[in-house]
């Protein structure tokens, strides 16, 4: 690995990291944050999934995570949001290609070569931060928009493994809305029944725990009636009696205006289950 930026934040550092994936076939960015620590001391992490066009800096300079995570003893990893560079696929569109992974395996050329987010956030990184960083092996997840998608799906895929999940104005029904039907054509191609296991509602029907989800929509968001429409996975859970906080910020765009109001909630939401 090789280290771009560390910084001191509240306390503890804010660094940010270089790797070569090798399942993405390409060099990734993730960045961590952790809190002071005493010798031999390991913390629980939280992982964050940005949305569509963000990097690992949309988080850490816009949120204003580190001063939760800080005080609630926790330490943060905000990966990449989609394999990069010259040899990667891409579209012109700032919703499909480069920044734009959404978090599953690609199936389809010339996608699958390297757009294997899913397998990545949950088997090579979280190898490589545990190598390397002071994480305990409890671990949470929560994202914005597509990484809202990213992880709601990757815990309802992975029972047992996530104390706590939660989300900002996530895509919780892909399959039903224009970003998830483009993404998903492309990258996984025409037969609409494998884009199931990538859709939230749908893992939602054969959830095998029922994992508390905290979810908060702006309900300015000019996205909520098109693109991301939570009705959908409220209705769903509350058939299914699945635990669901649903909170609609009235004022509240999709911006990191919008996060930065509530990340302070999330952080505490997660660290509640990750220290019990």
């Amino acid at each position: 690995m090789e280290q771009l930026e560390s910084h001191a934040c509240f306390g503890g550092t804010q660094s940010v990291w270089r790797h070569r994936s090798t399942t993405l076939d390409c060099e990734m960015n993730f960045a961590v944050y952790t809190p002071a620590l005493a010798a031999g001391e390991r913390l629980p992490v939280i992982w964050w999934l940005s949305g569509l066009t963000c990097s690992e800096q949309n988080f850490i300079t816009k949120a204003g995570a580190q001063r939760y995570a800080a005080e609630h003893r926790v330490i943060l990893v905000a990966p990449d949001t989609s394999p990069r560079g010259a040899g990667v696929a891409d579209d012109p569109a700032y919703d499909l290609g480069q920044g734009a992974g959404f978090y599953i395996n690609a199936t389809e050329a010339p996608w699958a070569a390297h757009y294997r987010m899913y397998d990545y956030i949950t088997e090579e990184l979280p190898a490589l931060v545990a190598a390397h960083f002071p994480v305990s092996d409890r671990a949470s997840i929560m994202g914005h928009s597509m990484g809202g998608h990213g992880a709601l799906t990757i815990a309802l895929k992975n029972p047992g493994r996530y104390k706590a999940v939660s989300a900002f104005a996530p895509i919780v029904a892909p399959t039903q809305v224009p970003w998830g039907e483009k993404v998903f054509s492309a990258y996984l191609g025409a037969d609409r029944k494998t884009w199931a296991e990538w859709d939230a509602t749908a893992l939602l029907e054969q959830a095998e725990e029922r994992l508390a989800i905290l979810i908060d929509q702006g309900a300015a968001d000019s996205f909520l009636e098109n693109q991301l429409k939570p009705e959908i996975f409220a209705e769903a859970a509350k058939r299914l009696g699945h635990p669901l906080t649903l909170r609609l910020q009235p004022g509240h765009d999709h911006s990191y205006y919008f996060i930065a109001s509530f990340i302070g909630d999330h952080i505490a939401h997660h660290a509640t289950a990750l220290n019990a």
